[in-house]
């Protein structure tokens, strides 16, 4: 199998993303955003997932961190999109529950083909620190469209904000690893019953 990597940039004139991955990792990451909480919770999905990432925005956080956090999920999702290449022997599908202490989130991926975002989260607080905590699905929206993948995200109970969202980065975490693991009884196959995803 062919090196499943891909090296993004995206250019706006709102941000500037460069993102470089490496499906086949070891769980390192050079984190870059401009947006210390949303670094953190990067390091959840390079962490749990195993995979290399290393990104690097320059975005318009004097104006707030919005569009640094949608256009980083948009490129990484473009990333996984590019390194996945045709999808043959993958598993698809990806599943995860993760708590952290009171907080219990799930997440389900499928590598469909067909991008989509099922967020099903209540948030109490409008901030963790500087971060807005709605800016959490616009990450997750970003990369769902540009991975062309179905992405079903539930925050099952919890009452600090930090937990369920930390939850959630790491159950996705390690649902996408899960979706990317090639299956060895079918490395070269798609795994679509209509041939083609």
């Amino acid at each position: 199998m062919s090196p499943r990597q891909a090296n993004v940039s995206r250019n706006t004139f709102e941000t500037d993303i460069n993102c470089v991955l490496n499906i086949d990792g070891q769980g390192r990451g050079n984190l870059h955003s401009g947006v210390p909480f949303l670094d953190h919770m990067l390091d959840q999905i390079v962490r749990h997932g195993l995979f290399d990432i290393a990104v690097k925005c320059d975005g318009d956080c004097h104006i707030d961190d919005h569009h640094s956090v949608e256009d980083i999920g948009i490129a990484l999702g473009m990333a996984f999109d590019q390194a996945l290449g045709d999808r043959k022997g993958i598993q698809r599908y990806g599943h995860a529950y993760v708590p952290l202490d009171e907080a219990l989130s799930r997440v389900v991926i499928d590598f469909s083909g067909r991008p989509g975002l099922f967020f099903n989260a209540e948030f109490v607080r409008d901030k963790v620190g500087t971060f807005d905590v709605e800016l959490t699905s616009e990450f997750f929206q970003g990369f769902a469209s540009h991975a062309k993948a179905t992405v079903h995200m539930d925050v099952i109970r919890g009452t600090n904000e930090h937990h369920k969202i930390e939850t959630l980065f790491k159950a996705f975490g390690r649902s996408l690893r899960m979706a990317c693991t090639v299956d060895d009884r079918a490395s070269h196959l798609l795994p679509s019953t209509k041939g083609a995803l």
